[in-house]
């Protein structure tokens, strides 16, 4: 899989490692491989792979991840899956004199 980068330092996301067991759900979960694990708990490896799911905190049996779910680029590309309308993603790509916003821009 590529790397996939959103938008630079806006995701949401929160790890608290004290809440932390090292249970490894995140990484069963993380559909682009945001988490790592180090020798006692997970730990967020690549914040800005993140598009915001919410996976990583609905599974997360010990409440240590945080994340505001359905906004921003996941909730584009959700939405459009699933053929509704409502998500509209934010982010914008430049292409010559061109500002491709939402569908089409980062979102794919």
């Amino acid at each position: 899989m590529r790397n996939l980068v959103y938008l630079k330092d806006v995701v949401t996301l929160q790890l608290n490692e004290n809440k932390c067991t090292g249970c490894g759900m995140c990484l069963d979960v993380c559909p682009h491989a945001v988490f790592k694990m180090n020798s006692s708990h997970a730990v967020i490896k690549n914040r800005d792979a993140c598009m915001e799911c919410g996976a990583c905190s609905r599974n997360c049996p010990f409440e240590a991840i945080s994340v505001e779910a359905n906004v921003g680029c996941a909730a584009a590309v959700l939405y459009s899956m699933l053929g509704q309308e409502g998500g509209a993603c934010s982010c914008s790509i430049e292409s010559g004199n061109e500002v491709t916003v939402g569908k089409g821009g980062c979102c794919g």
